[in-house]
């Protein structure tokens, strides 16, 4: 265990700061491999903060075994998924399509767009990694910087997965703080929905266009040969039911979720269980990917072993992304086992600001301490439920908005102890301070505006 009890609060904020500058320092400075940078900064960390040395590397592999467990298989099955897509032809399909609909010049918005509807079931990495193909064709197309393409995507997802349930974060602050659900979800969107066009959207737009990067090959592009080619390219018509097979699933996953919460379906009952269990999203995208197999290989006429090498050239460029992910997640678990995120929390709280104020900031220290959004959002909630409890004369409306602030701030200031940065970093190929000074800067847009609208309908009702 962490002993922290001897270490002052300023101690830990300075191992913390030292912790992100050192791990900059050498990643962009040095020019180490971000995965072993990663890896010598938590070590330093954990000691730093009283881990014994015995128990040092099974710290250590805990915290990436936690985040490989939750994000191997999204990113394995979203890569193989994004590949089939790719090299069928369907990823163009389906960007002449968005093109047709919303024309060359919005092609930006129209994958803004796509982006916000897809990723309101699915997870920011498994949602980002399935649209990638997509992002990509259509970068191809019209050329330019593929930021000026993925940044408002990138935008989109992060708009969803804070603010909006069924996503971990807002469901578990809304449970915590008792808020109603539903009040959440339209209180969510009026928020959201403003603050995805212009923090989403616009800025990804003008944050795109300052950085001129390639399309990455990560996903086949230009490099597949025509043996891996499973043309004729497929109709719009299929693409668009592999794409929504996985919406579906969640739904149905959380409409049972709300159903038994409500009493109207019985939990233990087996059939509940069977459905819930293939609409959790590593599921969900599994079968999806089986379906994809058949619907654009095996009824086609592609037999196994080009299937098989299609798969393996899909893994194949994520493992370095997946292990930088899981590097990224282990850092954030160490912060997070350290107490620096509980030594902040505690010196904020004893300022006595407002309680509105007060949601956003802890899940904001939260944030940037330790990295996870949904960890945020949830210590965040837990931490001011207490408050909410002893005011007693909130409103339903004014505990829907707290929660929503808690999760502004659960989603600002991604950096470099968060998992996400690393995946985001990782497919577009960008370097660090790129990554710093883009995917950042959009997250931090995207909690400081929602806050702001939050704040607004607080003081207006």
């Amino acid at each position: 265990m962490t002993d922290t009890a001897s270490l002052s609060v300023g101690w830990l904020m300075a191992i913390a700061a030292l912790a992100v500058l050192t791990l900059l320092f050498l990643v962009i400075r040095v020019r180490l491999n971000p995965i072993l940078a990663l890896i010598l900064v938590s070590a330093g960390t954990a000691l730093a903060t009283g881990v014994p040395v015995a128990e040092l590397v099974p710290t250590l592999t805990e915290g990436m075994g936690q985040t490989l467990g939750s994000v191997v298989l999204l990113i394995g099955f979203g890569a193989m998924l994004g590949r089939m897509v790719e090299v069928s032809g369907g990823a163009q399909v389906l960007a002449d399509g968005l093109l047709r609909l919303f024309g060359e010049h919005r092609a930006p918005l129209a994958l803004s767009v796509a982006s916000l509807l897809f990723g309101f079931p699915i997870f920011l990495d498994a949602a980002f990694v399935v649209m990638l193909p997509i992002i990509f064709s259509v970068a191809r197309r019209l050329g330019g910087s593929v930021l000026v393409y993925a940044l408002p995507a990138t935008g989109a997802f992060l708009v969803m997965h804070a603010l909006l349930p069924p996503h971990p974060g807002p469901v578990a602050a809304t449970e915590v703080i008792g808020a109603d659900m539903g009040l959440v979800i339209v209180l969510g969107l009026a928020v959201g929905i403003p603050t995805w066009y212009v923090a989403g959207h616009l800025l990804g737009l003008w944050l795109g266009r300052r950085f001129d990067l390639p399309v990455p090959e990560i996903l086949g592009g230009g490099a597949t040969s025509d043996e891996d080619r499973l043309g004729p390219p497929p109709r719009l018509a299929v693409l668009l039911f592999l794409l929504f097979l996985p919406l579906i699933l969640i739904f149905l996953n959380t409409g049972l979720g709300m159903l038994t919460v409500t009493g109207h379906v019985d939990e233990g009952d087996l059939w509940v269980q069977a459905l819930r269990a293939i609409g959790t999203t590593p599921a969900a995208l599994f079968l999806t990917v089986l379906t994809a197999l058949w619907l654009l290989g095996r009824r086609r006429g592609h037999g196994g072993d080009v299937l098989n090498r299609l798969v393996d050239k899909a893994l194949a460029p994520v493992c370095s992304i997946i292990v930088l992910t899981g590097a990224g997640g282990m850092f954030g678990s160490v912060l997070s086992r350290s107490g620096i995120g509980d030594a902040m929390t505690q010196s904020l709280d004893r300022l006595g600001i407002p309680v509105l104020l007060a949601a956003f900031l802890i899940a904001a220290v939260m944030r940037v301490a330790q990295g996870s959004a949904t960890v945020a959002a949830t210590t965040a909630a837990g931490l001011i439920a207490p408050v909410v409890l002893a005011g007693g004369d909130f409103s339903g409306f004014q505990l829907a908005l707290i929660v929503i602030a808690v999760a502004a701030g659960s989603i600002v200031l991604s950096h470099v102890n968060d998992s996400g940065f690393w995946l985001v970093r990782g497919f577009l190929e960008m370097d660090t301070a790129t990554t710093l000074k883009t995917w950042t800067v959009q997250s931090t847009a995207v909690g400081l505006m929602s806050f702001a609208l939050v704040s607004l309908l607080y003081l207006i009702f």
